[in-house]
């Protein structure tokens, strides 16, 4: 099948890159030449497990090619994605200048029958004012639907290639035979294809992602009770995950969300729900306590070592906001190290990955060390921020001797507090008394 892939962000790569490993042929339209050039070579500018060799594949057998040529790509095409970034504006909405700007250029474009997906998570409606724009330009017929993408960074392309479900939003029995025949090499095992109205499709989205984020709010609420009440959270999240009608998925205590998702989708809902004059309190709640939870780990270090902490060192084990990405946007380790640095503290930070993100955050303000233990070299402590897998089982004793105190603050619950004790650590995590 002909298609193009407009916008080559994370979803777009992906994407693109995963429809040509079935064997489409796939362009992916970008305005950025420079970044076009790169990616014709097979460099990526982001870091997405099995992405790299994909994309090297695919150009390489001349399915998957880049441009900044959108009426080219459009009429070479039968489906059009749009995955253009749709920021958040001031008062949480999406902006969705990008998607409009797009659908004005393959209004012009078309000239024959064309799928326009909608790729971008959208609000509710944008569909429709997709479908307005285009009418305007465009003199062949066309039908708009939406396809929203389920795609956990680090593990992007597994989730495209062998997706737990396919959700289609078409009122067009044309393009959703076309959408069904696109989708079918990927579901092979039986997995289902969902189809509904447009509209319901585009609420999905927001609805999935909002839940995952107000499990994880929960998540922490209670762990923060128990720390309390002297109860041990992890010991309640077991028990709570045993019971199949709440399942272990996104229940483990730490430092709260981040990315480009959830948090900006749960304040998108939130605005719609506004918006419509509907109530919206538990998404209000999961934003609030997402918030104060990286303001709670930081007090646990005030707690520790008092408001003066200047000139103090803190060996920092991860950037990223989730492991297996380079991704920090709306990462813990953020508001983390800003707080710290106001404060004049010191930090020397490793990331398997981030590093080239962290430099936009915090410039030369903060020591990128070379490895997980040059990051310990004489600190006073030690923040674990992601749980990479590298940094689950260290050599403790190593640390301790590289430390100058064996303090570790863990916000992702990563390591045994006993054990820890038993060799000589002072150990806070989340959820629980520290030791």
């Amino acid at each position: 099948m002909k298609i193009c892939v407009i916008g080559t962000g994370y979803v777009g790569l992906v994407v693109g890159t995963c429809l040509a490993e079935m064997g489409n042929d796939v362009i992916c339209v970008d305005n950025n030449k420079e970044k076009l050039e790169l990616l014709n070579k097979g460099i990526i500018p982001i870091y997405e497990p099995g992405l790299e060799d994909l994309i090297k594949i695919n150009v390489k057998d001349e399915r998957l090619s880049f441009t900044s040529d959108i009426d080219y790509a459009v009429k070479k095409s039968l489906v059009c994605f749009i995955a253009v970034g749709t920021p958040q504006k001031e008062d949480g909405s999406a902006d969705l200048k990008y998607v409009y700007e797009v659908a004005k250029q393959i209004g012009q474009s078309i000239d024959k029958y064309t799928v326009i997906v909608d790729k971008s998570t959208v609000p509710v409606g944008t569909a429709e004012k997709v479908s307005d724009i285009i009418k305007k330009y465009a003199k062949s017929e066309f039908d708009v639907v939406s396809n929203p993408e389920f795609l956990k960074q680090g593990a992007a392309v597994d989730d495209f290639l062998k997706p737990d479900r396919v959700v289609i939003g078409s009122n067009s029995t044309k393009a959703t035979e076309i959408m069904q025949e696109l989708y079918a090499p990927f579901l092979r095992t039986g997995n289902p294809v969902i189809i509904m109205d447009v509209k319901s499709a585009e609420m999905t989205k927001y609805a999935a992602n909002s839940f995952l984020a107000v499990k994880i709010s929960y998540a922490n609420q209670i762990a923060n009770i128990c720390e309390k009440v002297g109860a041990d959270a992890e010991m309640v999240r077991i028990g709570m995950t045993s019971d199949k009608r709440i399942g272990p998925q996104f229940l483990f205590p730490g430092l709260g969300y981040g990315g480009s998702c959830f948090p900006k989708d749960v304040k998108a809902l939130t605005k719609t729900a506004l918006d419509n004059g509907c109530d919206c309190s538990i998404l209000y709640a999961a934003d609030e306590i997402n918030k104060k939870q990286r303001k709670i780990f930081i007090d646990k270090i005030v707690t520790r070592f008092g408001d003066n902490i200047k000139n103090m060192t803190f060996a920092v084990w991860g950037l990223a906001f989730k492991p297996k990405t380079n991704d920090m946007r709306e990462a813990p380790s953020v508001n983390i190290i800003n707080e710290l640095l106001d404060k004049g503290a010191k930090i020397n930070a490793f990331d398997p990955k981030a590093f080239g993100e962290a430099k936009k955050y915090f410039s030369d303000k903060i020591t990128y060390s070379k490895s997980a233990y040059e990051a310990c070299e004489n600190a006073d402590c030690m923040l674990l921020l992601t749980e990479w897998n590298e940094f689950r089982r260290p050599d403790f004793d190593k640390i301790k001797e590289l430390m100058k105190s064996p303090i570790i603050f863990d916000g992702r619950n990563q390591y045994n507090p006993q054990r820890l004790k038993e060799r000589g650590f002072e150990y806070h995590c989340m959820g629980k008394r520290s030791l």
